[in-house]
């Protein structure tokens, strides 16, 4: 099934959702705790913003699609849940629809941001004026049937390669280093990382077009908070921050954890890709060893247990981190235990798409 060999036409939003209803304003101050999800305009998470337990004086949906209509405009979401609504998204709904055609409609809904921005809402008159792009049946009317056929083949596309996934995962995991007589150490973190300073002390204008990332004090979106290109970065001029100094130090290459040492302290990411960053954040190279993403989603959840110790008026800055201290598996040498952290991380990824699997109770002969 292919989206190319389809005829498609533009249908008004209200000839294909039989409700439209933005939701209720609730003050974040109001909020009661609970475990009801709270819909708002983030373009994260599914756009859950929080959980909360208000069920009174406020508006629930279900079974539907929610679009945030401020803030991320245009950001669209299938919620199969309860969701409470704030009034920054707008409930999209036809009773006749299952879970895969909201999917492929939450895709095309979701094409309006093109049209909107922060200072350009989508508001109760504009959304009922809007069209969507469908393809069509013989009838010329929305073809549904396609619609949902569709997404479940990209569904159980993905689903086979999670099996194959998880098949040769498990080949590449050791079960005797996976041992509840594990002992720990504590080590400075100099004896384990190469400590860097971040470099720009503002983060400069970008054009919006470079492919590499600024990463900044910021707990969100792993660390990046802009994208810049290479010429932005050589040209102080145009950045107007650096001046004089080389590439390489504003410059840093990638397979690393850069950690936050202001504002959100203490959050750790993995960075793959080369990058630049403000010197709110340091990055850390591993010694003696070569670095890969398991161990890095190890070492990240053992440097995240310090940020009990530092807060936005008590930053973790380089001196302060030297002589911070890092608790790590360790072998009969007594030394980090890196094989045992990229094993034990492999084994919980693989425990999780096992779990997904059995979850949606498919199998390749079922869903071909």
């Amino acid at each position: 099934m292919e989206l190319t060999n389809r005829e498609w036409k533009e249908f008004s939003i209200v000839e294909i959702f039989d409700s439209i209803q933005r939701g209720k304003r609730l003050k974040k101050n109001d909020h009661i705790g609970g475990n009801i999800p709270y819909t708002s305009s983030t373009a994260l998470n599914n756009g859950i913003d929080a959980f909360i337990g208000n069920d009174k004086n406020v508006r629930i949906f279900k079974n539907c699609l929610t679009l945030a209509n401020s803030g991320s405009v245009g950001s669209t979401f299938f919620q199969p849940f309860n969701v409470v609504a704030s009034d920054h998204v707008t409930m999209l709904d036809n009773a006749n629809f299952n879970k895969y055609i909201y999917l492929f409609l939450a895709t095309m809904v979701t094409r309006l941001n093109e049209k909107y921005s922060f200072n350009r809402e989508i508001n109760d008159t504009r959304i009922k004026k809007e069209k969507i792009l469908l393809p069509i049946n013989s009838d010329r009317k929305p073809d549904y049937v396609f619609m949902e056929n569709f997404m479940k083949q990209k569904e159980n596309e993905f689903l086979e390669k999670y099996k194959k996934y998880v098949t040769g995962k498990e080949s590449e995991i050791k079960q005797d280093f996976l041992t509840d007589n594990i002992e720990w150490k504590e080590f400075l973190f100099p004896d384990i990382f190469e400590i860097k300073n971040g470099f720009y002390n503002k983060k400069p204008t970008s054009s919006g077009n470079g492919k590499i990332p600024f990463l900044g004090a910021t707990a969100n979106k792993n660390g990046v908070t802009e994208y810049y290109t290479l010429s932005e970065i050589e040209d102080n001029s145009k950045i107007g921050f650096g001046k004089n100094e080389p590439l390489s130090k504003k410059l840093f290459k990638g397979n690393c954890i850069v950690v936050t040492n202001n504002g959100s302290v203490g959050y750790a990411y993995y960075q793959v890709s080369e990058f630049t960053c403000s010197h709110d954040v340091n990055p850390l190279y591993l010694k003696n060893e070569n670095l890969n993403p398991y161990i890095a989603k190890f070492l990240i959840t053992t440097i995240e247990q310090q940020r009990v110790c530092f807060e936005y008026a008590r930053k973790w800055r380089p001196m302060r981190m030297k002589k911070s201290k890092i608790l790590l598996p360790v072998n009969s040498e007594n030394k980090p235990d890196f094989q045992y952290m990229e094993n034990y991380i492999k084994t919980l990824e693989n425990e999780k798409l096992k779990r997904y699997l059995d979850y949606k109770k498919l199998n390749i002969s079922e869903y071909k």
